[in-house]
């Protein structure tokens, strides 16, 4: 199975290398969906300039060395409309029906490293650390679907001064008080609590200044301490993942922690080859292009005057750690959009370094900010961040009482809620480009109508509902696919492009246009059953065909969805 944009693009560059010579056979065709034709070429209008000749004439002169299976149209000032045979089309979609990859080969085998979710441990999760986890892990499930050795890094913040003054508060508390509290997710009174005793308190704050000592030391009793409060904030975190249903588990866990013995020799490094300087009693880099409000060199402060490390030195370690010892090829960070100018430097610094050679990709997949009703950050009525987990929940309430009429008993009801809240939730988010602002709406989330999840879950279950009702099994439904209705063919042609689809999300880090793909077949089958009788049709091998293309319909909204990692019901 070919994905006819691939298919276009390839025999038009063919024809520009017939009609101009070999040295225009790399020009982009320029190919875009169209109103007027499956699809249009717009490469003469550019090309025109160059040749100093008549767009229409060049457009002639492409279409006559033109060879794919359809016909083409010269029109307007000289675009090149480009309509595909109905046969070729039909064969197509069969070829995709009996293809266990559906279009999309394995055909990576890079090693990429994707840093995602990351909360702090010394606060709870909001509706903030919701789009990095979620859109990290439909990238994650993207590069793994098409065949890259995927290692997930929950790069937690678990390590540095404030645990001095948190590990105290445990011991003010109780072991297990403290344990109960931070399981239970209320991680921002825990600290906040600490916070207030550490501001007014001189005993309290001489004790938690004593303990970063121990700590830094790692003193046994301190780590024993520090090590409870990690497992029950872990414990935490684990219950909001598996709500979500992503994919990270305690094996991905790479903390700030982790490099903490590293810190001192990446100074050092750094330092012996004249990459870092001493500024300001600092140790610092200042990598080039990077200069402040009156043109002077920005400082990426390794090591403060005080001899303490920050984020940048622990974020040197980490990236030094996944060239050299992950072996990454490829390197995402699905972090928030006010992190660019720290990761900028931060790369160009490690580049200066060698520890990011040029034959590594790193990428900052930059992450928008989630807005309330009034457009500004979504927040709760006191002005606080929102839970996570209390968000999640109440998308499960919410969605449960959309089923409520619908008959079924309490279990059944429970486990599509769960189904269609998350999806409705993550959904939302990754429909989105990762780098917009959104409004966080539950009404418009779990609408079944529109561009929403619990649509595209609705339209699964629909197909399997058509496939109950004749008493047939999807996977029987074998073609041979034929085109004789234009909803059967725009459904059929909109199938074909779930594996350029894929290969975009995985080239440009963009989960929403798979997204809008999954909507736009959504809509085509939407057309398609409208106006076209499956089960009813008018005869037997209408019947079959129009059963296999309901079939792989369903097995492209399923695959499609997994990759997003959204779950779908059998029934809604």
């Amino acid at each position: 199975m070919t994905d006819p944009q691939l298919v276009l693009a390839e025999r038009v560059q063919q024809a520009l290398g017939a009609a101009f010579g070999p040295e225009h056979a790399s020009e982009d065709p320029l190919i875009r969906p169209s109103q007027f034709a499956d699809y249009q070429a717009n490469v003469a209008l550019s090309l025109a300039k160059r040749l100093r000749r008549a767009p229409r004439e060049v457009a002639a002169e492409i279409a006559a060395h033109l060879d794919f299976p359809g016909t083409v149209e010269v029109s307007g000032p000289g675009f090149l409309n480009l309509t595909l045979s109905d046969e070729w089309i039909a064969g197509q979609a069969g070829d995709l029906l009996a293809d266990e990859r559906l279009g999309v080969p394995v055909s990576a085998s890079k090693t990429v490293v994707v840093d995602y979710s990351a909360p702090n441990a010394a606060k709870e999760m909001h509706v903030g650390h919701l789009r990095t986890t979620v859109v990290g892990d439909a990238l994650v499930r993207a590069h793994e679907y098409v065949g890259n050795k995927v290692v997930r890094q929950n790069h937690l913040g678990d390590w540095g001064t404030p645990f001095g003054m948190l590990v105290e508060h445990l011991l003010d508390i109780g072991e297990t008080a403290a344990v109960a509290q931070l399981e239970a997710g209320e991680g921002n009174a825990f600290y906040q609590a600490a916070r207030h005793k550490f501001d007014t308190d001189p005993d309290f704050n001489a004790r938690a200044r004593s303990r970063v000592v121990t700590l830094q030391a790692e003193e046994p009793e301190t780590m024993r301490l520090w090590h409870m409060f990690m497992d029950a904030t872990v414990r935490y975190f684990n219950k909001v993942y598996r709500l979500l249903g992503v994919t990270l588990t305690d094996d991905d866990i790479a903390g700030e922690s982790m490099y903490r013995t590293a810190l001192a020799q990446v100074c050092d490094d750094l330092q012996a080859r004249g990459i870092a300087v001493i500024s300001d009693g600092a140790l610092c880099v200042f990598p080039p292009g990077f200069t402040g409000r009156e043109g002077q060199p920005l400082p990426f402060m390794i090591r403060k005057s005080d001899g303490g490390y920050g984020y940048a030195t622990t974020d040197l370690a980490t990236i030094r750690y996944r060239v050299e010892e992950l072996k990454a090829d490829r390197i995402i960070y699905v972090i928030g959009v006010t992190q660019s100018l720290h990761l900028q430097m931060l790369f160009a610094s490690a580049r200066m370094a060698g520890w990011l050679p040029d034959n590594v990709e790193v990428e900052h997949v930059q992450i928008g900010s989630v807005l309330g009703s009034d457009g500004k950050m979504f927040k709760t009525r006191s002005g606080e961040s929102v839970k996570l987990l209390d968000l999640l929940d109440e998308a499960v309430e919410r969605a449960g009482q959309v089923l409520e009429d619908r008959g079924y008993d309490p279990a059944l009801r429970t486990e599509i809620a769960n189904k269609v809240g998350m999806g409705a939730v993550k959904y939302a988010d990754l429909s989105v480009s990762h780098d917009s602002e959104y409004v966080f709406d539950f009404d418009r989330m779990l609408a079944l109508t529109g561009n929403t999840g619990p649509y595209l879950q609705y339209a699964t279950a629909r197909i399997r509902s058509i496939f109950r009702t004749g008493g047939l099994a999807p996977a029987d439904a074998t073609g041979p696919i034929t085109l004789g209705h234009p909803a059967e063919r725009a459904l059929a042609l909109q199938l074909l492009g779930f594996g350029s689809t894929v290969d975009t999300v995985v080239s440009q880090s963009e989960p929403h246009r798979l997204c809008a793909y999954l909507f736009d077949l959504a809509q085509a089958f939407t057309a398609f059953y409208e106006v076209c009788p499956v089960l009813k049709a008018e005869d037997e091998s209408t019947r079959r065909s129009r059963l296999a293309l309901s079939a792989a319909t369903l097995r492209v909204l399923l695959q499609g969805l997994e990759v997003l990692g959204i779950e779908v019901p059998d029934r809604m």
